[in-house]
């Protein structure tokens, strides 16, 4: 750990020099926070005032598996094992996470304490409690974080998932701007995205651009930009917020729009959660609804190398000339043992439009001697309005979604059948890339097809079209430029993802033993593969929230040109830096762990 902090400082001071002088970081009079035995801990009673403050909404916290462990209480093991297996159980957990951990990065530990925030007044008491008695703060709403940002041990965390509140206005008005009412939806830092959903699409049909994981939080994936299965057609979350309510530093409630503390809302749109305050509730824009969602599903075996390569490379062209647009989105995934899985949604199309678009290439492979179809080519379409719609799933697609099984949980409350297997997960290499629309170009096709085929000989890459927005309609561009988000966003036709892990692996759980060489051997082979794509894409920036623990270029990868801006706002709202996200804005004034400011 302390090799990686000096590295981390010697890698980040020609960053920090090439920064204008009046962004330098105020060093504060402590230097280091405090934590449980030190002297400056809070005594029981300071404790117990907080306590007090919050109505009582004070938790001390112990690791999920703590009992586990030391052997004495076998139902509380098996208990915090049965949460695993529903995402939303593990979200409704303090001490839980739903990452586990990554292989010689972080491992989930929980707070010391949580403030199980109900109301902005918890939020302010929190803040204010952790900036008298120098502490460690973290912010955890959905809890998705792969970097480790959901908890960390000797900390207080502001635990805001009570804070769940929807409401859909019609006729929002944002404040102090002199803005024309707009449809809107009102959403408390709790919320997760299907709870957005519910009240939006399903009920008010409408829609709200926001995440593809229904068990994801609402105020956490904005901060970080955020896309879902259709902003290649709606643009980014962040793009779609229109107010925010924030406590800052100081412990003030501040209202952030457009014309109001814009400089704050310009940095809540993208530039990373946790960095430059607690949002405590977002007005976020809605829309008119298409008629249709849909997907296309399919899986192409190739016979050998030789027409894996020439399947890729019609792939390319395919992609570029019939799909590079608004209407697609989701993934294609490009696997080492020659297939092609294809999971592609699609917006504001019918079913025989979606399968006369893809004809061509179905015309193509069966035409062919060496391909065949492990799984056949569907195409599926249903009335936007039931896409969350879990009444509807029950009665004509059971088995798609998987309901909270628990008693008393919100009927709406169901997520991707995909998606659960995600849970808990233990990260041995994640990277991605933002690969240029340039690329698409007839002259670069080929080599864009060749760098495909040498990733996948490493491990399976996948192109995830929707977290890139060229092709996008000009307004969604246009917003996007607006947010704090790396601007390569806006040129780039797909994110390239290439990651892999394990089970769960939390500390103290039964058969929590990590097999790190296995696992060190498999996060070569996915640097290996992302050096294979980066070849036709050098210098392509990574999207914060999918990206590399160990990116050593992280202020360029994730926000490029912008991070000087979001730099000055840090400095303004926290300039003694209470907010501590590692990687996030600011951090790197302080060590990874956010304990100890370095010296200025």
């Amino acid at each position: 750990m302390k090799r990686r902090s000096l590295l981390k400082a010697a890698t980040a001071l020609p960053f920090a020099l090439a920064l204008p002088s009046n962004l330098a970081w105020a060093a504060p009079a402590r230097r280091a926070r405090v934590r449980p035995g030190d002297p400056g801990w809070p005594s029981a009673a300071a404790w117990d005032e907080l306590k007090r403050d919050v109505g009582g909404r004070l938790v001390k916290l112990d690791a999920p598996f703590a009992r586990c462990a030391a052997g004495a209480d076998s139902s509380a093991c098996a208990t915090a094992l049965a949460r695993l297996k529903n995402g939303f159980d593990v979200g409704d957990q303090p001490n839980f996470t739903h990452t586990s951990g990554w292989l010689d990065a972080w491992s989930s530990q929980p707070s010391a304490y949580a403030v199980a925030a109900r109301t902005t007044a918890d939020v302010v008491a929190a803040v204010d409690f952790a900036r008298a008695h120098n502490l460690r703060l973290v912010v955890k709403g959905g809890g998705h974080s792969y970097q480790g940002t959901s908890d960390a041990p000797d900390s207080l965390l502001v635990w805001t998932r009570h804070m769940n509140d929807v409401r859909v206005d019609p006729a929002f008005v944002v404040h102090n701007c002199g803005a024309a009412p707009q449809p809107a939806v009102m959403l408390g830092a709790g919320a997760m995205w299907i709870d957005a959903y519910d009240a939006v699409t399903t009920r008010a049909g409408r829609y709200v651009q926001g995440g593809g994981c229904t068990t994801v939080g609402v105020a956490g994936l904005v901060q970080s930009g955020g896309f879902g299965s259709f902003s290649k057609r709606y643009g980014t979350a962040a793009a779609g917020l229109l107010e925010a309510e924030v406590v800052t530093a100081d412990g003030q409630v501040r209202i952030a729009n457009a014309c109001t503390n814009p400089d704050l809302f310009w940095a809540l749109k993208g530039g990373g959660g946790g960095s430059v305050g607690i949002v405590t509730r977002l007005t976020l824009r809605t829309r008119e609804l298409p008629a249709m969602f849909g997907a296309v599903l399919c899986k192409v075996r190739a016979a050998d190398d030789a027409a894996f390569r020439a399947l890729l490379g019609k792939l390319v062209e395919f992609y570029a000339t019939a799909l590079f647009n608004p209407h697609w989105g989701e993934q294609i995934s490009l696997h080492g043992d020659n297939t092609v899985d294809v999971s592609m949604v699609f917006q504001d199309l019918d079913e025989a439009g979606a399968a006369r678009t893809w004809a061509p290439l179905l015309d193509w492979l069966r035409a062919q001697s060496g391909y065949t179809f492990e799984k056949p080519f569907q195409v599926l379409a249903l009335p936007a309005r039931h896409m969350w719609d879990a009444a509807f799933f029950r009665e004509h697609a059971p088995g798609f979604m998987v309901a909270d099984p628990r008693p008393g949980a919100p009927a709406h409350h169901v997520i991707w059948k995909g998606d659960t297997e995600q849970e808990g997960w233990f990260i041995h290499g994640y990277k991605s890339a933002w690969l240029p629309a340039s690329l698409l170009d007839a002259p670069r096709r080929a080599s864009l097809a060749t760098a495909l085929f040498q990733a996948s000989r490493h491990w399976s890459v996948g192109l995830h079209f929707n977290k890139g927005l060229a092709g996008a309609p000009a307004e969604a561009i246009a917003a996007a430029r607006d947010t704090a988000t790396n601007p390569a966003v806006t040129d780039a036709f797909a994110l390239a993802i290439i990651a892999g892990g394990d089970g769960p692996h939390f500390p103290g759980m039964p058969g929590d033993a990590v097999d790190a060489p296995r696992g060190r051997t498999r996060a070569q082979a996915i640097a290996r593969a992302m050096d294979a794509l980066l070849a036709v894409a050098p210098g392509a920036g990574s999207y914060v929230s999918e990206s590399d623990y160990f990116q050593q270029d992280w202020q360029t990868a994730f926000w490029g040109a912008n991070y000087p801006r979001l730099a000055r706002v840090k400095q303004k709202y926290d300039p003694d830096g209470l907010f501590f996200v590692r990687h996030g804005v600011g951090s790197e004034a302080w060590t990874d762990d956010g304990f100890t400011r370095l010296a200025t």
